[in-house]
């Protein structure tokens, strides 16, 4: 499961993902306005997919909505030909710079559905709300919420299925989500669940920077199919709340920088970190997970160097199917030793 960081050697993509990726880069921009508000009227054009209580590929989805003040909710992924008693469960957060995307984004739901029915987990898709409408800490709040919403038995009767181990949780996310994904594990830790266990962190390309410019970002900035400094800068911006003490060098942006967090004493479960050779935030990722090591954390390095940042989300690469037989693994192991 562990790799060693490799060196980017050639990107080679189908011209099918180039024209994706394109468009994708486009609409982004299109939505980011110079004055660090969201065009939402344009997002009304990206696909959503509904619930769907007759089985699609395998499995069945509902949203439930945990507090309708902050439009909080999530959706459940239940893989239907899955027979086995006792299946864990994996929260999971999206990516998209924390300013778009939603648990029925049309990518998203595919990439959850495809979890839940590979990896044998029922999957809860946090919709968290977005900046620059709501910056920092309001996505973390939010999906510590919602593992406080499983906490409860009545909640967890009601909206989970009767095969859902909570004490078997995983917390997942891509991008923007990885970076979610490593603070509510953070909060997580220091909160005492009735039921709830979180077990395993499963962090893709986190969404990690920081003041300085470091080498990915200096190598690849302008030439990576996905990401610029000038959107991840802009991406920051929306998210972090205005005025001191709140750069890029703040913990929750530079996890692992001089004002991290000291979690050598926090009790942080196995992790599991991928990185790609044509993502801009390699380096970052890469320091994250070393970071979690020298603190004394079990943490697994999975490198794909000819990837770029977001590749998960395209189920026609074969890199992206190795991503769930890795993920797969990680799981596995980390139930192995409960």
């Amino acid at each position: 499961m562990e790799s060693a960081a490799k060196s980017p050697k050639s990107l080679s993509m189908p011209w099918t993902t180039r024209i994706t990726l394109w468009l994708l880069d486009i609409g982004l921009n299109l939505v980011m306005r110079k004055d660090g508000t969201v065009n939402r009227g344009l997002l009304k054009l990206v696909p959503l997919t509904p619930p769907s209580s007759e089985p699609i590929n395998g499995v069945k989805t509902y949203d439930v909505v945990v507090d309708p003040t902050r439009n909080l909710w999530f959706r459940v992924f239940v893989p239907t030909q899955c027979t086995v008693e006792d299946l864990p469960v994996m929260v999971f957060c999206h990516g998209s710079g924390y300013i778009i995307a939603s648990a029925d984004t049309q990518l998203y739901d595919d990439l959850c559905r495809k979890f839940a029915r590979e990896l044998h987990v029922i999957v809860v898709s946090v919709d968290y709300r977005l900046a620059p409408e709501h910056r920092h800490p309001a996505q973390h709040e939010d999906g510590l919420d919602v593992l406080k919403f499983l906490d409860v038995e009545e909640n967890r009767s009601k909206w989970l299925p009767g095969n859902a181990n909570i004490s078997r949780c995983f917390i997942a996310g891509d991008s923007a989500g990885g970076n979610m994904a490593h603070h509510v594990a953070v909060r997580a830790s220091q909160f005492h669940f009735q039921q709830l266990q979180v077990v395993g962190l499963v962090s893709i390309q986190p969404f990690f920077g920081g003041e300085e410019r470091i080498g990915s970002e200096i190598q690849l900035n302008g030439t990576a199919p996905v990401l610029t400094l000038k959107q991840t800068d802009w991406f920051w911006n929306a998210f972090l709340p205005l005025g001191e003490p709140y750069n890029r060098d703040h913990p929750v942006v530079n996890v692992s920088g001089h004002y991290a967090v000291d979690i050598s004493k926090i009790d942080l479960p196995p992790t599991i970190v991928v990185v790609a050779g044509f993502d801009i935030l390699r380096d970052w990722q890469i320091r994250y997970y070393e970071w979690l090591k020298k603190s004394g954390k079990e943490v697994y390095l999975v490198d794909y160097p000819n990837m770029f940042h977001g590749f998960c989300l395209l189920p026609e690469l074969p890199e992206s199917n190795q991503l769930i037989s890795e993920v797969k693994d990680f799981i596995h192991n980390v139930l192995n030793k409960i």
